[in-house]
Formats: structure tokens, C-alpha cells, sequence
């Protein structure tokens, strides 16, 4: 993954830019490089969105997102240095001559033009269309797709075969903030650079991987949104199934962006389809229920603002899933994401399989499994717990599990990098390595389509579960057997 490109001058057009996404992480992101030194003295940033503001209004909006953002780390200086750069359009996306403020402002006096599309994707082709009708497409440009990127296979090739008419495959960089985190982007060093992980990363040595992405927060008043995509198609499609590929990917035979990519492409081509035949023993599928967090009570997903009583969205999925290949040959990977859960936590879980040949009291035979415990959040970092020896007089041999610790949030090193300052970074040097290429996502679709279609045939139930709690006990009887269980954090 390399980031040694040299940055050039560049227009970063980012449409949308009084959303959520924009406000919340992007200006925040922009804001910390513009701290840290890493945006060119040229480089502008120009804001599109149909709101009637000036640059002075947009200007304020800004500065109480990243003030907000930042907090008391926050210094005038550098919010200062990053106003200049700041302008404001008013266009309204389906309006064609609209555009043509664009091709005046930004085309005809930047280097580099990059389009950053922070909104809905079906309006992916309208942009498309319209930048093309005011000659705003030029040689070198880019543009920005956040996901997801369709709602299924079928309206992924769509917005896909639009957007390709008018940008090159090169030209087109696809989110998933997931590949910007420090620590997923400490995968490719963690077992390509250390022997001591790399030769053992195979079904020799592993008994079992597990990822979680579990969130404490429900749906946040995006009913509308949510209950058309639910967690499968919200989290799993993109977040969880990047994820699995980074872990079970070979080694890439350089660090390039199609090198890597083209790795990830074998694993998803790799895994195993879940069937009607398969998908009452492989998947389960939960909705939340009223509960509580933390002593809260939380309504469940049925009472939520703007609710339907008849909804049958999954808020909760658990997947057991086989990648057919010499590598990972009869491991089993256990991935599960839902709302509303007991804690926020973000973890990649490597099982190591225990010693054949045991000599330490049976009662302790538990505490010899090694486990490489990769935190996203919280707190990024790496663990590694290994057993060792009870430092005492009286218990001769006991056995205890410890921790070798590897914490990026705390030393010397500093903040962590939030994953879209690395995204919007590596955009604007033109390095592709952490964006995803257009045959991930259309093998990752027809993967996630071939489930979703396998639970309507088998009218596999929604199982309810608590808010607060794990999930349904069925995600337990699902990793269950041959003593595993799901991973629970012990700090």
C-alpha cells in the first residue's frame, strides 16, 4: 500500500457538503490534514449543495462541525489556513446548466479536479450525466463513489455501467472507511512483514477467525433508509466481507493497488455460497427488541420514530462462512454485526489451534489457546494472548493467560488517524490501494444476493433479541461446538 505519491495541487468539489457525512467526518478529516501539513498550498475545496448560503454561512456551518469534531484540541491557525481554502456553489444536482459553475470555477483553473459524491447513490449517473454536459470531465480527474454502491447486483452493474461512460475504472475510487483504519491497514504489515504470523496463517495453525462489528446505537431516526437496506446489505456487503478479505487474503506479489485488489477478488471468489440447501444451518437473522444499554431502556426496532409495526428488516446477522481454498480448508470464519447491542465494538479474533500433545492440568487446557485479538474500535490495537506460568510459590505449574499488548491509542504515538483523513489523502495523491475496485463489488453482491435469496425462499424467521443483550442465542448455537465460542472482551 504505498503512499509515498506525490501530492499535487488539486480541487477537491465535494457534493453534498452540508450532510451528515460531510460535516460530521469529512470537514473534521480535512481539517487534521490541513493541521498536520499534508494538504498542497494550492489545493482548494469547493462545496456543492442546493441550500441558499453564501461562503460566509457555509464558512460558520463548518467551523461548529469541526469545532464540535475536534474539541479542545481545536487551534484558530489552522482552522484559518483551511477557510481560505474553502468556497461554496449552490447547484441543485438535476439541473444541467447548474453545472456550468463548475466547469468556470474549478475546470478551468485546476490541475486536478476531484469529485466527491456524498450523496444518495442512485444520484451517482445524474452527476455523472450533468458534469459531462457542462464539459466538466477532464483527462486526470477523479471522482469518489461513498457506499453502498447499489441496492443488489443488479442495481450495482446500473449506477456502475453510468458512472464508467464518463470516468475510466483508474479514475474512480469506491469507499469503505473500514480500509482507512489504522489498524486493518496494520493487517498488511502484521502478516506480510512477520514471519512469525505469515507462516502460521493457514488451516494448519488456525482453528477458527471470528469478526464482530457490533453497535450500541439503533437505527438514529434513518427508518427510511435502514428498513429498505437492513444490516445485511447495510453492513456485511461492504464492512464485514472487505474485512474477511484483508484476513484471508495470499500475500499480494507487490504493494499495488491492483496487486492487493486483485487478491481480495480471489477470496471473495473463493467463498462459499449459502444456500436454501445450507442457510438454516449457516445464517441467522435477528431483530432487536426493547431493552436497555447501559441502564437506558431503548424501544425496540418496531417502536422506533417512524417505524412500521409489520417490518421484517434484520437489525442482526450471523454468518458462518467457508472460503474453498488450500489456505483456509475446513476453517471456519463466524461474522456477526447487529444494533443495539451490549457494547460498541469493532474486532478481528484469530483462534489459534491448541498444543496436540497437552501436559498442564486438564482443568487449565482452556488457557493454552492463543488468540490474536485485532481491536478497530474502541481502542485501536493489537493483541496477542499467549499462556504463561503463575508467578507463585504454591501453585507450581498453574497456568494463566496473558496479554502482549500492542495499543496504537496510547505511548508516544499520538492520536490515530480518523479512516477518512487516510482516505481523502490518498485521493488526492491518486493512490487507489484502499479503495475498492468494481469486481469486489459486484462478487461481493452476488455472494450477499445468493443469501438474501436463499432467506426468502426458506422464509428463514426473524429471531428476536434484546437491546443490550448479544443477539439471538441462536448466533451462539450457531459458533458452538468443539468448545468454541464468540470472543468476549476482557480488558
Amino acid at each position: 500500500m504505498q503512499t509515498d505519491t506525490e501530492l499535487a495541487p488539486c480541487d477537491l468539489i465535494l457534493f453534498g457538503c452540508v450532510g451528515d457525512l460531510s460535516l460530521r467526518k469529512l470537514f473534521p478529516a480535512l481539517y487534521h490534514l490541513q493541521a498536520a501539513g499534508l494538504l498542497h498550498e494550492q489545493s482548494r475545496i469547493i462545496g456543492l449543495a442546493r441550500k441558499p448560503l453564501d461562503d460566509e454561512s457555509f464558512a460558520a456551518q463548518v467551523e461548529a462541525a469541526v469545532r464540535r469534531a475536534v474539541g479542545s484540541a481545536f487551534k484558530e491557525s489552522h482552522w484559518q489556513a483551511l477557510l481560505k481554502r474553502i468556497r461554496y456553489l449552490r447547484l441543485e444536482l438535476s439541473e444541467p446548466k447548474d453545472y456550468l459553475a463548475i466547469k468556470t470555477l474549478v475546470v478551468d483553473l485546476s490541475p486536478t479536479v476531484i469529485y466527491y459524491l456524498a450523496t444518495p447513490p442512485e444520484l451517482y449517473g445524474t452527476v455523472c450525466e450533468n458534469l459531462n454536459a457542462s464539459d466538466a470531465i477532464v483527462p486526470g480527474g477523479r471522482i469518489a463513489l461513498e457506499k453502498p454502491v447499489g441496492h443488489d447486483l443488479e442495481s450495482s452493474r446500473c449506477i456502475n455501467d453510468t458512472v464508467s461512460r464518463y470516468f475510466s475504472e483508474s479514475q474512480i475510487y469506491r469507499i469503505d472507511h473500514y480500509l482507512g483504519k489504522e489498524t486493518v491497514q496494520n493487517l498488511i504489515a502484521l502478516r506480510f512483514a512477520n514471519n512469525l504470523f505469515g507462516s502460521q496463517w493457514d488451516q494448519n495453525h488456525i482453528d477458527h477467525v471470528q469478526i464482530t462489528l457490533a453497535e450500541e446505537v439503533g437505527i438514529e431516526g434513518r427508518w427510511g433508509y435502514y428498513d429498505r437496506v437492513g444490516q445485511m446489505r447495510d453492513m456485511v456487503q461492504n464492512h464485514l466481507i472487505q474485512l474477511l478479505c484483508m484476513v484471508a487474503m495470499d500475500p499480494p506479489t507487490q504493494l499495488t493497488a491492483d496487486s492487493i485488489r486483485d487478491e481480495k477478488l480471489n477470496v471473495l471468489r473463493a467463498l462459499r455460497p449459502i444456500t436454501a440447501k445450507n442457510v438454516a444451518r449457516r445464517s441467522v437473522r435477528g431483530q432487536y427488541r426493547a431493552g436497555q444499554i447501559d441502564g437506558v431502556p431503548c424501544p425496540g426496532y418496531l417502536e422506533e420514530q417512524g417505524g412500521r409495526s409489520n417490518s421484517d428488516t434484520e437489525t442482526f446477522v450471523a454468518l458462518r462462512v467457508s472460503i474453498d481454498n488450500w489456505r483456509w480448508s475446513g476453517v471456519p470464519f463466524y461474522l456477526r454485526t447487529g444494533k443495539r447491542l451490549a457494547d460498541k465494538v469493532s474486532e478481528i479474533v484469530i483462534h489459534y489451534k491448541s498444543q496436540r500433545h497437552y501436559i498442564f492440568d486438564p482443568r487449565q487446557r482452556s488457557m493454552v489457546q492463543n488468540k490474536l485479538i485485532i481491536r478497530l474500535q474502541p481502542d485501536e490495537g493489537i493483541r496477542l494472548r499467549v499462556a504463561t506460568k503463575e508467578q507463585s510459590l504454591q501453585q507450581g505449574m498453574a497456568l494463566q493467560s496473558q496479554a502482549l499488548d500492542l495499543d496504537f491509542g496510547g505511548g508516544q504515538q499520538g492520536r490515530i488517524p480518523d479512516a477518512y483523513e487516510r482516505l481523502l489523502l490518498e485521493l488526492m495523491r491518486g493512490n487507489s490501494s484502499l479503495f475498492v475496485r468494481r469486481d469486489e463489488i459486484e462478487a461481493s453482491w452476488e455472494w450477499c444476493d445468493n443469501l438474501i435469496d436463499a432467506w426468502h425462499q426458506c422464509q428463514t424467521p426473524l429471531e428476536p433479541y434484546a437491546a443490550g443483550s448479544w443477539g439471538p442465542d441462536s448466533a451462539d448455537a450457531l459458533i458452538s461446538g468443539r468448545g468454541r465460542a464468540w470472543h468476549q472482551r476482557v480488558d
